[in-house]
């Protein structure tokens, strides 16, 4: 009988992990969505954006829930136990990650009547384009249990850190009227989010390290980049 539960249990916590994960591609649509309604300041996008979240929502609150129903039911050990904490952290990243897409997407409705250079736009599409190959890569990383693969995010997510710093300077330089400034403003928190998204990313990298190992550990420079 106990043999048979703990078969049951591990076959429920690999379902909520693929839900989890499949999550994560919800996530990827929307930050799709996102980079094309910026890119096009495309208020009708932008309004997607904003409703579909209560998908990503949904899909934390069914598996957090399932996650709390799993465990009053039967306490997990050992590697369960790891897979059981780092789901609950990358379910939270996800909802962060949502939740960025939602700002950036309330950002660009801001921006309607606003002029935004064009080499700005094209910034903004080269982090949310990085961003959603970093979401892919940390999916597959903690699907496949690929510490390496896990670590070359910190990698990918120098690239949106660079464009965001670059992006920063060269809207400190635009000046100009009121509204130019207005607009570079907001263009400064749109980088901002979608740097953030960046971040969690990295975070659900290190969760791969912490169920193969059993040690938490930030990735170098994950949260610290050096010049």
């Amino acid at each position: 009988m106990e043999i048979r539960a703990r078969h049951e249990y591990r076959e429920e916590l690999a379902t909520l992990e693929h839900r989890a994960l499949d999550g994560l591609d919800l996530v990827v649509a929307s930050l799709d969505r996102t980079v094309e309604a910026v890119e096009h300041q495309d208020i009708e996008l932008a309004e997607l954006v904003i409703a579909d979240d209560d998908r990503i929502d949904g899909r934390y609150l069914e598996v957090h829930q399932g996650i709390l129903s799993l465990l009053a039911r039967q306490a997990p050990v050992a590697g369960d136990l790891r897979i059981v904490a780092a789901l609950l952290h990358v379910l939270r990243c996800m909802e962060r990650m949502g939740d960025q897409c939602v700002n950036i997407a309330k950002l660009t409705k801001l921006t309607l009547g606003l002029v935004i250079a064009a080499e700005l736009l094209e910034s903004f599409k080269k982090m949310g384009e990085q961003a959603e190959l970093m979401t892919i890569e940390a999916m597959n990383a903690f699907a496949e249990r690929d510490v390496e693969r896990a670590e070359r995010l910190v990698i990918m997510d120098s690239v949106i850190n660079a464009e965001n710093r670059d992006l920063a300077r060269r809207i400190m330089a635009i000046g100009g009227d009121e509204n130019m400034r207005e607009a570079g403003l907001r263009a400064i928190l749109i980088s901002r989010c979608m740097e953030r998204i960046g971040d969690n990313a990295v975070d659900i990298g290190e969760q791969v390290a912490f169920v193969v190992t059993g040690l938490f550990r930030e990735f170098e420079d994950a949260s610290h980049p050096s010049a």
